[in-house]
């Protein structure tokens, strides 16, 4: 199993979350939910108990229709969804100084 993200970490672990963990860390792509269900590692029936609040606030938005499938992507244009990426970036930053932070004091540690 995969190491859990950090906005997951952050947030904490549920549906909607993973849901746009998934959105998130695929951004630009595009998905049918089942692609989504799969890759946010929910089944179809917890996509689809969360799906209609996904829509509601506009975090998703249709890219392309096939017969009655329709692909989504992750709203970039969205406020709420600017928020996230922005709270991922800052995350992902944070990880990044403590990781550096870490590798100085290992290397000030091992004598030469």
């Amino acid at each position: 199993m995969s190491e859990t993200s950090l906005l997951i970490q952050f947030i904490g672990d549920n549906p909607a979350t993973r849901i746009m963990d998934f959105l998130i860390e695929n951004k630009g792509m595009d998905y049918s939910k089942s692609e989504i269900a799969n890759g946010a590692r929910i089944s179809r029936a917890t996509l689809f108990k969360h799906w209609n609040k996904i829509e509601k606030f506009n975090l998703v938005k249709t890219t392309r229709r096939f017969g009655r499938t329709r692909l989504y992507t992750l709203n970039t244009e969205n406020e709420l969804v600017k928020k996230l990426l922005s709270i991922e970036a800052d995350l992902i930053k944070q990880a990044m100084d403590e990781a550096y932070k870490e590798k100085l004091r290992h290397a000030e540690a091992v004598p030469v």
